[in-house]
Formats: C-alpha cells, sequence, structure tokens
C-alpha cells in the first residue's frame, strides 16, 4: 500500500506483514515496526510504534483511500484489503461496550431513503437507510441496539462498500 504524507510528493510503500489480537507487525519504507492498538473509538485511534505513542483521527474513508491525521500532520492511504481488515478490527475494539458503533455499507450504491432519525433509539433489525444498486433496494438494517446518535449520509447521496452511513451508541 501507499502512504502519502501532508504535502510531501514522496510516497512511502508500507504493507502489513502479520497481525495478532492488538499488535501488527508492519513494514514502511523497507524498515519493520511493530504497532500496538492502545484504544479506538468510531473515527479515533490511539497506539504505540516503536515505543512512542500516536494519536489518530480518521477524517475521510472512502472505497479506494483513508484520508487520516496523526499526531496533527495529515496522511492519506491508499486501500488495500488488509488495510480495510486492520480498520475494520481496530473499530471493533473500540467503544465501552465493545463492538462497533459504525453502520457502514456493504455495497455501493445511491441513498434512496433514510428511515430512521437521529437521536432515536433502535432495535437490531431495524431499518435505518435504503440503498439503491443495479436497480435493486436494499435495506441497511442496525446492527445492535441504541441510540441512533448520527447519520452520515444524505438522501440521494452515493456510498461506496465499507462507508460509514450512521453511528449507533
Amino acid at each position: 500500500m501507499d502512504f502519502k504524507v501532508g504535502d510531501l510528493a514522496q510516497l512511502l510503500q508500507g504493507e502489513v506483514l502479520r497481525t495478532t489480537e492488538n499488535n501488527i507487525l508492519v513494514k514502511i519504507g523497507g524498515k519493520e515496526h511493530t504497532l500496538r492498538l492502545l484504544k479506538s473509538g468510531t473515527n479515533e485511534f490511539e497506539f504505540i510504534l516503536d515505543n512512542t505513542f500516536h494519536h489518530a483521527r480518521i477524517l475521510q474513508s472512502g472505497s479506494a483511500e483513508v484520508k487520516l491525521v496523526i499526531d496533527g500532520q495529515p496522511l492519506t492511504v491508499k486501500k488495500h484489503s488488509k488495510l480495510t481488515e486492520v480498520l475494520e478490527k481496530a473499530s471493533a475494539l473500540g467503544g465501552v461496550g465493545g463492538g462497533d458503533r459504525n453502520l457502514t455499507s456493504q455495497i455501493p450504491g445511491r441513498v434512496v431513503n433514510i428511515s430512521a432519525k437521529a437521536g432515536a433509539d433502535v432495535k437490531k433489525g431495524d431499518v435505518i437507510v435504503v440503498l439503491e444498486s443495479m436497480k435493486m433496494q436494499v435495506a441497511v438494517k442496525a446492527h445492535k441496539d441504541g441510540n441512533l446518535k448520527e447519520i452520515k449520509v444524505k438522501q440521494g447521496a452515493s456510498v461506496a462498500r465499507n462507508d460509514v452511513l450512521a453511528v449507533i451508541e
């Protein structure tokens, strides 16, 4: 995968070599590093990389890349399946009650209906958003009981696979 740091023209090459429950062995620019996840939430996480603490915030996550700020420094990462897996594991580790707060799209499509309002209490299985893809409508349902804290999409918007549609706490 490629990393672009700030306004630098140079791309850094990186890859995930191995993951365990909280540790990830990565290779960046030809050098191996150990990354340990400490805490993660919806769009923020903390980690230790080579014995140094870092705080990261995800600004935007699309189907092709992730834009983050790590310790105040902007970073763009071109996605591939291993990065997606690591980010999904990191989100699942966060939150006090365990489990992921983000309701994500499993398919690319267009938002045709938003069935719930922010602030509403929802039950697992309640329809939150309806997407249209290839002339078929697909209901995206709540993955857990909770309060619908935020709807991240608007009617008519296009979404990619794994885009965050809503946040349920």
